[in-house]
């Protein structure tokens, strides 16, 4: 289809009822908006991309951890944790031949190179080309493996759904258990670093429905026992709790394992009910502030707060509050997300995360940013879509003429939120090949999504829609909301069949058809689709 008019393209489900043919100005307005601030996310990621890929190793290809320390070296915990996997995102939602070549490059090099116990991977230094120390410390390595497992490899599964980067995720999660070494009455585990282990208890659960293999669940219950059934609860027993990142993995950890367990092992889930619910009343009870963020960290056996400043990852404790809420109802737990929602506007706005003066960190901005669209996913409370644009708007100035945010390994989580933020302006829609020169933007209003699409250039290409990727790629039972987790907006179910209406004439397509992409063709010019 080629020519210059506004063209209205309706997608309608079969058992849909009738609604109006022309949409209301305030929202082809509004999907305008979204296309110019998903189209900027785009650009800002790609140049991200392209500023870190000028520093990159001339031997390897590998980029370096820091640009202004440790700039010879790349290690598991920050440069493949954190920044690469987000430069793979970018170039599968922007660039196929970048995805398809120096990404899937540098993955087969760090693998083939830094594999040192088993395949499990150690810091690799540039100006040797070998490893940056002589002998390994399987201490260093296991937490450098988790958090590339966590951080990185997983987000990019949820997304890509099997793929290199699975196979590399699950290879060092088998490796890691086959090596676990500390003791408990439970069984061996992989580290007594709380952190660690509340990464494993994420990945572990999501791994577990997506390889189907109960091994996977049986080392997640053994975390899941040593944390709330011995002497390591975290509230009962510890003097600190740590409510920011590097600690409250394990607030979140231990109830995705909980979410699995209601779905597959009720007596175990009867177990776990207590102390779940235990250690959460008791993070609401000392953890937050007047307006429902939660602190640093906290002493929660006295309730002594031991760092006031407001965390940037209060999203991520509200996915496990949220998640318990999904499966035993507890009102307060709903309530906690709805007031932290409700406070974030006008109080929190260009608000100093992970700052000491001047600005906040982008890292810090990235976090917030993050886990507020999570957990708005499921709660769309307006004010709370006010701050992301704004908060977005402030991250987004730190990013520098080169593509370089901050030029460390955070700069990675930059692009991640950036990238979570285009997806919801496009509500999951991607067009293969993307063009900076080509805007596409959407909103959903009434169970109907408005898709505009402006062109400078003739495109011919594809247009993709998302899918339940909770239950298609990880092949879990529920979208409970996990930390570092892509967000699904709209999305078309496999077997579904639709019907599509152009200018009259009807078609049927598969949900799996529109999710591979819908060919098109369109000249110079402004589109405007309806999917219903």
């Amino acid at each position: 289809m080629r020519n210059n008019l506004l063209i209205l393209l309706s997608f309608t489900l079969i058992f849909s009822g009738c609604t109006k043919t022309e949409p209301d100005p305030k929202i082809i307005s509004q999907t305008s908006k979204n296309a110019e601030l998903a189209n900027e996310g785009f650009i800002r990621c790609r140049n991200f991309v392209n500023g870190w890929l000028e520093y990159a190793d001339s031997t390897t290809g590998l980029i370096p951890r820091n640009l202004t320390s440790s700039i010879s070296i790349w290690n598991a915990q920050d440069a493949a944790a954190d920044n690469y996997p987000f430069m793979v995102l970018t170039a599968a939602l922007t660039d196929r031949e970048l995805f398809e070549g120096k990404m899937l490059d540098i993955l087969r090099k760090e693998t083939e190179l830094t594999s040192r116990i088993g395949v499990l991977p150690d810091t690799w230094s540039f100006e040797k080309q070998d490893f940056a120390t002589s002998e390994p410390d399987i201490n260093s390595i296991m937490f450098g493996s988790s958090e590339y497992i966590k951080d990185g490899l997983l987000p990019l599964t949820e997304w890509l759904g099997e793929s290199p980067w699975s196979e590399r995720m699950i290879s060092i999660l088998d490796d890691m258990w086959a090596r676990a070494m500390v003791e408990t009455e439970f069984g061996k585990i992989v580290s007594n670093n709380m952190e660690v282990n509340g990464e494993m208890l994420q990945a572990l659960s999501r791994i577990y429905w997506m390889a189907g293999d109960q091994k996977y669940l049986d080392w997640a219950i053994r975390l899941g026992d040593y944390y709330l059934l011995g002497d390591q609860h975290p509230t009962r027993d510890f003097d600190r709790l740590k409510l920011r990142d590097h600690g409250c993995e394990i607030v979140s950890g231990l109830c995705e394992l909980y979410a699995t367990l209601s779905e597959v092992n009720q007596s175990k889930k009867s177990e776990y009910e207590t102390p779940i619910h235990e250690m959460l009343d008791r993070i609401l009870e000392v953890g937050r502030n007047e307006d429902g963020l939660f602190y640093n960290a906290v002493n929660p056996k006295t309730g002594e707060i031991l760092d006031k400043r407001m965390s940037d990852n209060f999203g991520y404790n509200l996915n496990g509050l949220y998640t318990v809420y999904l499966i035993d109802g507890t009102e307060e737990y709903h309530q906690a997300a709805l007031k932290i929602l409700g406070s974030l506007k006008g109080k929190y706005n260009n608000f100093l995360w992970e700052g000491s003066s001047g600005t906040g960190s982008a890292d810090g901005y990235a976090d917030a940013i993050e886990g507020a669209m999570n957990i708005y996913n499921r709660e769309p409370v307006p004010a709370a879509a006010d701050w992301i644009d704004s908060e977005m708007q402030e991250m987004w100035t730190k990013q520098q003429s080169s593509g370089i945010i901050e030029g460390w390994h955070g700069d990675g989580n930059f692009a991640r939120t950036t990238l979570i933020y285009c997806l919801w302006k496009t509500q999951g829609i991607s067009l293969d090949p993307w063009k900076e020169d080509i805007r596409f933007g959407a909103v959903s209003v009434d169970g109907t999504i408005y898709l505009s699409i402006q062109t400078e250039s003739d495109w011919e290409g594809k247009i993709k829609f998302d899918t339940p990727r909770h239950k298609a790629n990880l092949h879990m039972p529920a979208d409970w909301p996990r930390i570092n987790q892509i967000p699904e907006w709209f999305t078309v179910e496999e077997n579904q069949v639709y019907k599509i209406k152009l200018n009259g004439k009807s078609e049927k397509h598969k949900g799996s058809k529109m999710a591979d992409g819908l060919k098109i063709s369109l000249s110079k010019g402004k589109y405007l689709f309806t999917i219903r």
